[in-house]
């Protein structure tokens, strides 16, 4: 396999850091961070500038790209900003409608996306009792009279407040843990009996995420995405994708902090010399090395074999458990390489060191991810 880029892949990763430079600042971010979200006109010269339509079928409007290439932008959009951009979610949310939804709904999602520049529907799937564990989810989608009737609650859905409508995973009919059917079902936000709680979160701050309760909720059985009782297979699908995202979003943060690190490792004085001259400090700068070219090479193979059809079940899980854990040492390391200032929020590392911390539980926590990886490792070498 050759991971040598693309001149189309090295254009697009020069107008992404293009964009960035033109569009963010240190300030800025830090505001962004405090307001919980990025404004409106950001968002739109975001999908103005192309980058929204990364991974989108074209007969949708959209830019069909490799999933090696979302990764490669995911990564360097990250790296160049220091900072944790909400914009990574924007091709995961549209991959799911474009995958999943009828003609119809794939077109009003598109409008909606192209009129204000992201996604019109935020994803509710965990539940404070269900979150690797899909299937203990106990939301319930009943027919009742004609009608669909959604019962339950929802958590750490991302932009639930903020989107407009919201697409939710929800068991048929019954909630029992032994009931594997479970519905996509896209309906507005507004629908009477659903509700809103906020949630604080310590890191990531500029992807705000909050609770969300379905209380006798009535909506028309149209608002079915995709096949009933296929949301299980569907949420699969999607699970191997945003491993390799997160596992981007997350290499992308480590060598924003391994750059501040080295810069200021042979900028800062102290006993007479720059501290990149210390034994110590050089240590920590090859281990930190050595984590980014693995997590590097692991993601990026798994982003090929994706792409060439082979089965990354296995290899998905292994970015997850590993790259998000691999960025936080890293992260961690850097900010240890500032001291005293790296735990100020004059760096850029202690908000990367924040933000990386909840890579290792997004998408599916580190422990499951030994759970499915374990499973796969025992088929591979069984004799």
């Amino acid at each position: 396999m050759d991971f040598k880029m693309t001149e189309e892949q090295e254009l697009l990763l020069e107008s992404a850091r293009e964009f960035v430079n033109r569009h963010f600042t240190e300030d800025k971010i830090k505001q962004w961070y405090k307001e919980h979200g990025v404004p409106d006109e950001l968002t739109k010269a975001y999908l103005d500038a192309g980058f929204g339509y990364l991974g989108i079928p074209e007969e949708f409007g959209g830019t069909p790209v490799d999933n090696m290439t979302i990764c490669l932008v995911v990564e360097e959009m990250t790296r160049a900003s220091g900072a944790s951009t909400p914009f990574m979610l924007n091709s995961l949310v549209m991959f799911d409608m474009c995958e999943f939804g009828s003609p119809e709904q794939i077109q009003f999602a598109m409008d909606a996306y192209t009129k204000v520049g992201k996604p019109c529907f935020s994803l509710a799937v965990s539940e404070p009792g269900a979150g690797s564990d899909n299937a203990s989810m106990t939301t319930t989608a009943k027919k009742v009279d004609g009608k669909i009737v959604i019962n339950g609650q929802k958590t750490w859905v991302t932009n639930g407040e903020t989107s407009p409508y919201v697409l939710v995973v929800a068991k048929d009919e019954d909630p029992s843990p032994q009931n594997k059917n479970m519905s996509m079902w896209l309906l507005p936000k507004d629908t009477p009996g659903v509700k809103t709680a906020s949630l604080e979160k310590i890191g990531q701050t500029i992807m705000p995420f909050c609770e969300m309760y379905f209380d006798n909720v009535v909506i028309e059985e149209s608002c079915l995405v995709g096949e009933r009782g296929r949301g299980f297979m569907n949420l699969m699908k999607n699970f191997e994708m945003e491993r390799l995202i997160i596992g981007a979003h997350s290499l992308g943060m480590a060598q924003a902090a391994m750059e501040d690190a080295a810069a200021y490792a042979g900028q800062r004085v102290a006993f007479g010399q720059t501290i990149g001259k210390f034994q110590q400090i050089q240590q920590k700068l090859t281990d930190m090395e050595v984590k980014i070219q693995n997590m590097r090479n692991l993601l990026y193979k798994t982003a090929w074999e994706l792409d060439n059809g082979i089965s990354v079940q296995l290899n998905s899980a292994l970015v997850k458990r590993y790259i998000p854990n691999a960025a936080l040492e890293v992260c961690s390391d850097a900010l240890q390489i500032f001291g005293g200032l790296g735990y100020t929020t004059e760096t850029r590392v202690s908000r990367l060191w924040q933000d990386s911390r909840g890579n290792q539980i997004a998408g599916g926590t580190d422990e499951i991810m030994v759970y499915i990886a374990g499973r796969q490792i025992l088929k591979k070498y069984a004799k």
